[in-house]
C-alpha cells in the first residue's frame, strides 16, 4: 500500500515542478532582455546572466500507521484507525553563469547573419516586422554592387527613416501577394571539370560521404560537383529559375558583400517593379537591437509612415517596432515587466509587440549559444 501511495504522489509532483523551472527559467530570459533594455534607456551598459542548469533532488516519503480500541461496554463501538500519509521534498541547485567574455561580447556586437533573418521569415514572420527589428538600414548599391548611398532605419533622419519604412512596407505587400522570394541561392559548384576515367567505386563512396556527385557529361567524361547553398536573397523574381551558371554568378557578385548584408533585389522589369531597389539589408547585431528599442521610449520614438503610392493595399504596422510601456505604476499580471530604478518596463499587451519580443528572445538565444563556454558558473543551493 505504501508503495502504491508512493507511484501516485512521485510522477504527478515530478512533473509539475519540472514544469514550474521551465517557467521560471522562461521568465527570467524574458525579464533580462527588458533590463537590458531599460539599462540602455537609463544611459548604461547591459550585462547579461544565464541559468545554465538546474539540478533537483527529489524525496518522496510516505507512512501508514494502524490503531484501534475495544472496549467491553456496549457503550462504546470498538473501532480501528488506518492513517495512510504521503509527503515530498526537493534540494534545488541553480547555477548561474554572468555571460561575458571576450567570445560573448563578439558575438553581441557582431552583426547577426542573414540565415538568422531568413530562419525568422520563413518562420512565417512578416518581412517588415523582421525587417524593422533586426536591419539598421539598406546599402543602395548600382549594377556592378558599388556602394550608392545608405537609407538608415533611424527615426532621428526622417527622410532616411520614412523610406526605409516604405521599402519595408512594400516588400510586405510583396510577400503577402506570393511575390516576393527569400531565399538562399543553391547551385552546383563544379570541382573536377573534366576527367577522362571514370570515379573508382572508393572515389563514389569518398564523395558521396562528403557531398560531392560525380557526374557523366556528354562527351564521355566525368566531373566531380557539390550542391552549395550560397548567400541569401529577397528579391521579386525565382532564383530557382535561373540557370545554376547564372545563380553562380550571381551569387560570386554578392559575396562582395560581408556576412551580416542580405542582398535585396527588386527588378523594374517584376512584380512591384515600379519601385526598384538593389543593394543589402544591413543587419543588426544584438547590442543595436537593444540601443534601437531603448531609445525608442523616449529620446527617439518612431512614428507613422503611410505606404508609397505604388505599393498595395497592406498594414504598414504599428508606429513601435516593439513598445515598452514605462510607469511607476506596479503592473496586473500578464506581459513580462521589470522593476528597474523605481519604473516598471512592461511589454505592450499586443499581438506585433507579442511577436517582436518573441523573436528578440530567439536572436537573443543565438547570441548566447552555449553558456558553458563564456562565463564561469555560480552554484546556489537551496
Amino acid at each position: 500500500m505504501g508503495a502504491s501511495l508512493l507511484g501516485c504522489a512521485g510522477p504527478p509532483v515530478l512533473g509539475n515542478q519540472v514544469l514550474g523551472y521551465d517557467e521560471v527559467a522562461k521568465k527570467v530570459d524574458e525579464q533580462l532582455l527588458l533590463l537590458n533594455i531599460a539599462r540602455v534607456d537609463d544611459g548604461e551598459g547591459v550585462h547579461f546572466t544565464s541559468t545554465s542548469s538546474i539540478a533537483a533532488t527529489f524525496d518522496w516519503t510516505t507512512t501508514v500507521g494502524l490503531g484501534g480500541r475495544l472496549s467491553s461496554g456496549s457503550s462504546v463501538a470498538d473501532y480501528l484507525d488506518l492513517n495512510l500519509g504521503a509527503s515530498a521534498s526537493e534540494n534545488p541547485t541553480f547555477s548561474i553563469v554572468p555571460v561575458s567574455g571576450e567570445e560573448f561580447t563578439k558575438r553581441v556586437v557582431t552583426p547577426f547573419e542573414e540565415e538568422s533573418f531568413e530562419f525568422l521569415v520563413f518562420q512565417g514572420n512578416g518581412i517588415n516586422q523582421v525587417m524593422r527589428l533586426m536591419a539598421g538600414g539598406i546599402e543602395v548599391q548600382n549594377e556592378r554592387g558599388a556602394f550608392v548611398r545608405f537609407i538608415e532605419n533611424n527615426p532621428a533622419r526622417r527622410p532616411e527613416y520614412e523610406e526605409f519604412r516604405r521599402i519595408a512596407t512594400h516588400l510586405q505587400w510583396l510577400n503577402d501577394s506570393r511575390k516576393l522570394f527569400v531565399r538562399s541561392l543553391v547551385f552546383d559548384e563544379t570541382l573536377v571539370a573534366d576527367r577522362k576515367d571514370p570515379p573508382s567505386p572508393e572515389d563514389l563512396n569518398n564523395g558521396f560521404d562528403r557531398g560531392l556527385r560525380w557526374r557523366l557529361k556528354p562527351d564521355g567524361h566525368y566531373e566531380l560537383i557539390r550542391t552549395v547553398a550560397g548567400r541569401v536573397i529577397v528579391a521579386n523574381y525565382d532564383p530557382m529559375a535561373l540557370s545554376d551558371a547564372e545563380r553562380y554568378r550571381l551569387n560570386e557578385r554578392i559575396r562582395n558583400n560581408p556576412q551580416g548584408f542580405v542582398y535585396l533585389d527588386i527588378r523594374p522589369d517584376g512584380p512591384g517593379g515600379d519601385m526598384p531597389v538593389r543593394g543589402a539589408i544591413k543587419l543588426r547585431s544584438m547590442l543595436q537591437i537593444l540601443v534601437f528599442l531603448a531609445r525608442g521610449i523616449r529620446q527617439n520614438e518612431e512614428y507613422r509612415v503611410e505606404p508609397d503610392a505604388r505599393t498595395g493595399t497592406v498594414l504598414p504596422g504599428p508606429v513601435s517596432t516593439l513598445r515598452i510601456n514605462v510607469s511607476s505604476k506596479r503592473p496586473e499580471a500578464g506581459p513580462p515587466s521589470v522593476l528597474y530604478h523605481d519604473r516598471y518596463y512592461v511589454l505592450n499587451d499586443k499581438a506585433w509587440d507579442r511577436t517582436s519580443f518573441h523573436m528578440l528572445n530567439i536572436l537573443f538565444q543565438t547570441t548566447v549559444g552555449d553558456v558553458k563556454a563564456v562565463g564561469v558558473p555560480i552554484s546556489i543551493s537551496k
